[in-house]
């Protein structure tokens, strides 16, 4: 069995003055690849803060943490940064878009970083965003968009470098119910079809129910994990 990501040990303690907050608590951990895996829990469980372990945004306080082959908790900033562009997409709850650039220019700019010529972001930017629907709003600017299109515009984006890992935070946290459906079919399809790793964050069961495991966070623990075995979409422990 191949895994992408695996947690050792994994302590994550904050420091608030004189008080220590333990987010996480000796987690062990290992995700296959190709798979999707939901992280549920509450808030404060420490979902969010895993997550953000797992993308190299924080480092632990104890604990290995291995991802695509590399131990990143022993990487710098510089080297960080370089990892998460080669393998790593992000989609967050506010979309994080650029105001002042077009769908187009917000999905094409992580290839700005990766010095991919224009024409060749622009080209596969257009091609990601009529694959979610947006065909028609290439040069649309967020504030010209809904909530629903400025989620797909951030989902192409998510997509574009072609990574092995895509994280979501709360994806849909923004959306209504129907868009919520809409948007988690768009995500799952995409990773299937390319065969990539997703991971995403949620207090909302029906959107862990898309997923192959849900992993269960209480109080900085692992509290359980369930695998989804039905085409249905039902849940077996």
């Amino acid at each position: 069995m191949e895994y992408i990501v695996e947690l050792r040990g994994v302590r994550k303690v904050y420091r608030m003055g004189d008080e220590k907050v333990i987010a996480l608590d000796n987690i062990n951990l290992a995700l296959e690849k190709e798979k999707f895996y939901c992280f549920l829990g509450t808030s404060g469980s420490g979902k969010s803060t895993l997550l953000n372990l797992i993308a190299g945004l924080e480092k632990p306080t104890r604990g290995k943490i291995i991802v695509s082959g590399r131990h990143i908790e022993t990487m710098n900033e510089n080297q960080l940064a370089r990892f998460r562009q080669s393998h790593i997409g992000f989609v967050f709850q506010s979309y994080n878009l650029m105001p002042t650039l077009t769908a187009l220019e917000n999905v094409g700019l992580p290839l700005v970083f990766r010095n991919v010529a224009r024409k060749a972001r622009e080209k596969k930017a257009a091609s990601l965003l009529k694959a979610v629907g947006l065909g028609d709003r290439l040069r649309h600017r967020p504030s010209q968009m809904s909530g629903g299109q400025q989620q797909r515009v951030s989902i192409a984006r998510a997509f574009i470098s072609d990574p092995q890992i895509v994280i979501a935070d709360e994806p849909t946290g923004n959306l209504d119910t129907k868009t919520t459906t809409e948007i988690m079919k768009l995500i799952t399809g995409i990773a299937r079809e390319k065969k990539q790793t997703l991971v995403v964050v949620t207090h909302d069961r029906e959107i862990a129910a898309f997923a192959d495991e849900i992993i269960y966070l209480r109080d900085g623990n692992i509290e359980k994990i369930e695998k989804n075995l039905q085409e249905d979409g039902g849940i077996t422990a």
